[in-house]
């Protein structure tokens, strides 16, 4: 069929989470036609099953952290507040529900042309004015299919939890499912050692969970800084979290009285658990989009080949966020969205995103926050004798008055990393404490945007007693030039 004779897109978005959401919603104010379909609930990973409802449950079990702090404030707690997980998840649950109807009306009242569908490319059909438009075929619930064309492609359809590959696996929940309990458990095995596999570690550990984390290596975290991966490390085992190194599972098997055995490849066993075990770590979801109809590259796992324009090998098709595997976070894939529709339809031809100073956060308990590069990334850029790094630990005053020892009082870890022969230009800041995941954003905005000397952190006049004064006044404070 001709693609004139079809419904034609000037851009056609296929995913509709952050990324995608913001580039069609972009691409809309430039007055184009823009379709979105997505066969799953809109707002992608972090609305349903990531950022949103992990934060929630992050404060949760934030608030229940306080609860048993009051004493160290004077208060005579007489009785423990009683806790009900199935009323948190459905008003969890209902909030998700309402941000996906708010961004329905948004792609609504921004003109974007919403299918509630799946997508995969087909072969390109020839349009009326010559040249070829590339095919979509969307199929919906009830299985009636439409085939749309459009100019421009924008592959954004995210992530999802992989398969582990382990016997048993079946006995087994991913980290979508974590969402899904409806009874908070009483033992969790969690395999994985990124940043989600920590986040929910903390969260069941700070509900008193008896709470296991198996580990390929010997911390987690391995990607951030060794000061972040080894002071969450500590902040966790405080916690109870009780942490497996070089572990990496071979089987789980149920056995007659329904406990789990869990087989490590190095032998060891684990056995009369009752665990629910969560897999914690994602995948590309382009697997069904087609790709190979329209020759569009991947690498290992599957993820699409995007250049720093999100190009990818084939002309008018681009990819953004998760499913291009470089940085996995929604703001990101939000930012290189808009930047892809300001490029296309808004005559800002060099539009692209500046990934080099991205901060981001890591939920646990506390948080931990960075920008810029680690320590082994900036001496692995610059050369080791070219770097400079400043550490500092202070103790927040929200445990200041606490009758307990000094020693015993949580504490903030900061590292500031420099380059000796720029001035002293700081290129990577790293803090593990509470307050980290608010006061990174500042952080984040001055080193974009050239305020990335050491000297500026000092000259900036600090506001006290804050958690984030400790960054400006950094030892040696006011006499970098020492340094220089």
């Amino acid at each position: 069929m001709a693609a004139a004779t079809r419904r034609h897109f000037d851009l056609f978005v296929i995913g509709g989470g952050s990324g995608g959401l913001a580039c069609a919603r972009r691409a809309a104010t430039y007055n184009v036609r823009v379709g979105l379909a997505d066969g799953n609930r809109l707002g992608g990973t972090c609305v349903n099953v990531g950022c949103v409802p992990k934060k929630v449950m992050w404060c949760v079990a934030s608030v229940h952290e306080t609860l048993h702090e009051l004493k160290n404030f004077a208060f005579t707690v007489k009785e423990q507040p009683t806790f009900c997980w199935r009323t948190l998840k459905t008003n969890r649950d209902n909030y998700i529900k309402r941000l996906n109807n708010i961004y329905l009306n948004n792609l609504k009242n921004s003109g974007v042309t919403f299918f509630p569908a799946y997508a995969r490319f087909a072969k390109p059909e020839a349009k009326t004015d010559g040249g070829l438009a590339h095919a979509i075929v969307l199929k919906s619930a009830d299985g009636n299919e439409e085939t749309v064309t459009a100019d421009h492609v924008l592959i954004a359809s995210g992530g999802r939890p992989a398969k582990a590959g382990i016997e048993g696996e079946e006995h087994t929940i991913n980290s979508d499912g974590f969402f899904e309990l409806e009874e908070m458990p009483q033992k969790v095995a969690l395999l994985g050692a990124g940043y989600i596999a920590v986040e929910f570690a903390g969260v069941f550990a700070a509900m008193k969970c008896e709470t296991h984390l198996f580990v390929r290596n010997e911390r987690a975290l391995r990607k951030f800084d060794d000061m972040i991966s080894m002071r969450v490390d500590e902040f966790m085992r405080k916690a109870g979290v009780q942490i497996h190194p070089h572990s990496v599972a071979k089987a789980v098997r149920q056995e007659a009285d329904k406990s789990l055995t869990l087989e490590l490849t190095n032998g060891r066993i684990f056995s009369g658990l009752r665990f629910r075990y969560c897999i914690c770590w994602p995948r590309p979801r382009s697997r069904e989009s087609g790709l190979d109809v329209v020759g569009v590259k991947q690498r290992h796992g599957g993820y699409i080949v995007a250049d720093e324009f999100q190009n990818t090998s084939v002309e008018q098709i681009y990819a953004v966020g998760d499913v291009s595997g470089k940085i996995e976070l929604t703001p990101v894939a939000i930012a290189a969205g808009r930047r892809l529709a300001d490029r296309l339809f808004g005559g800002l031809c060099n539009a692209k995103l500046d990934s080099a100073c991205v901060p981001t956060v890591v939920f646990s308990h506390p948080p931990a926050a960075c920008v810029g590069l680690t320590e082994a990334e900036a001496k692995a850029t610059y050369g080791e004798k070219d770097i400079k790094v400043y550490t500092g630990t202070s103790v927040n005053l929200y445990y200041g008055a606490w009758p307990v020892a000094p020693e015993e009082k949580p504490k903030t870890f900061i590292k500031m990393i420099c380059v000796k022969s720029q001035m002293l230009k700081v290129v990577g800041l790293h803090v593990v404490g509470m307050g980290a995941d608010e006061m990174i954003q500042g952080f984040g905005v001055a080193m974009e945007n050239g305020r990335e000397l050491k000297a500026d952190f000092d000259n900036c006049v600090a506001v006290h007693p804050t958690a984030a004064e400790e960054v400006v006044t950094l030892p040696p404070w006011g006499l970098s030039h020492k340094d220089l």
